[in-house]
């Protein structure tokens, strides 16, 4: 298939190697020339992806229109935050019947929305023509070509499963999930909490502290889903426990390694300049607390981040009020 890729980030090219390996024809959309310029020359993205040579088919442009020219597939892999503003003048250069791709993990701030619903809204597509990649899927090692597996999900089974044919390769196995809401909030609110790991363990603590949070972490994204109406099963598979393990565990993580910073000392600022790229849990983590709020469904580790992040709770207050909320039973079906 023929697919166009808006957004020359690290996953972006990385999705873009996938695709390309998969044996597709892939462009990739962008507004850095210079970048663009050292795909098509020596097939790297030295500032994002450093070391890593391209499929040599992979092409780069900054031309919109040149890159969604008879695209089938639209893969979008630009910062949330930034999504509608970027996509909406572009959205006439789309095809009729092209399906749009998210790879996005957020949700937006202000309108609470999913990044599927921005999607509809900035490119004017109904939502059947509108799918979601996400998983433990971080892209250094991807671009490595090391095993992983993805989930595709969407309300469209035939566009999930062109998706998913169109990104199957030797070391990247795609599974389909009908549960479009529950993908996505895995996606999104896994990011918050692997800050959160990422701040204790830049405070010294250690692997109970981390298996603690990613555990009750998991139990925060699994009660906003439920009241969404997502399915349980969702939250115990890829799009759930698999990504919070990678996210939450490896250095590689972007989220992981800003919030490492926060809990040595840094501002937020410095922490994000020290990252480098984009860590979408410090920005989504005020949305989906927003989100969590609107719905009736308490996150404590979610409020905590962002207490840190913009109000200036100190990690190690952080900590004390989360271990000090009332005790109560570890099931309790998600209601607490």
């Amino acid at each position: 298939m023929k697919s166009a890729v808006l957004g020359m980030g690290a996953w972006g090219t990385t999705f873009a190697q996938v695709l390309a390996d998969a044996g597709g024809e892939v462009t990739i959309w962008g507004r850095d020339q210079e970048t663009a310029s050292e795909i098509n020359s020596a097939h790297t993205n030295s500032k994002r992806l450093a070391g890593v040579d391209l499929h040599p088919a992979i092409r780069a442009t900054t031309d919109a229109q040149e890159a969604l020219d008879g695209a089938e597939l639209v893969i979008v892999a630009i910062p949330s935050q930034s999504a509608r503003q970027i996509l909406a003048p572009i959205a006439p250069l789309v095809g009729p019947d092209a399906i749009a791709v998210s790879l996005m993990k957020g949700v937006e701030l202000g309108t609470d929305q999913r990044m599927s619903e921005v999607l509809c809204e900035a490119l004017n597509l109904p939502l059947d023509r509108v799918v979601v990649v996400s998983g433990p899927n971080l892209a250094a090692e991807i671009a490595a070509k090391q095993p992983t597996a993805t989930v595709v999900s969407g309300v469209n089974a035939d566009n999930v499963a062109k998706v998913a044919a169109a990104s199957s390769n030797s070391y990247f196995r795609p599974y389909t999930n009908h549960d479009l809401v529950g993908v996505e909030l895995c996606g999104a609110v896994k990011n918050v909490i692997a800050v959160a790991v990422g701040m204790a363990q830049g405070k010294g603590f250690g692997h109970n502290t981390t298996a603690t949070i990613i555990t009750r972490g998991l139990a925060e994204i699994t009660r906003l889903g439920l009241k969404l109406g997502a399915e349980l099963e969702t939250f115990q598979g890829l799009a759930g426990m698999g990504d919070l393990i990678a996210t939450c565990a490896s250095p590689l993580s972007r989220n992981h390694t800003l919030g490492k910073h926060i809990g040595q000392g840094l501002t937020l600022d410095q922490a994000v300049a020290e990252t480098g790229g984009t860590a979408e849990g410090a920005k989504s983590c005020r949305s989906v607390a927003a989100l969590a709020q609107h719905q009736g469904v308490e996150m404590p580790i979610t409020n905590a981040v962002v207490a840190v992040l913009y109000d200036g709770l100190p990690v190690d207050e952080m900590t004390r009020r989360l271990l000090s909320r009332p005790q109560k039973a570890e099931g309790a079906q998600y209601g607490l």
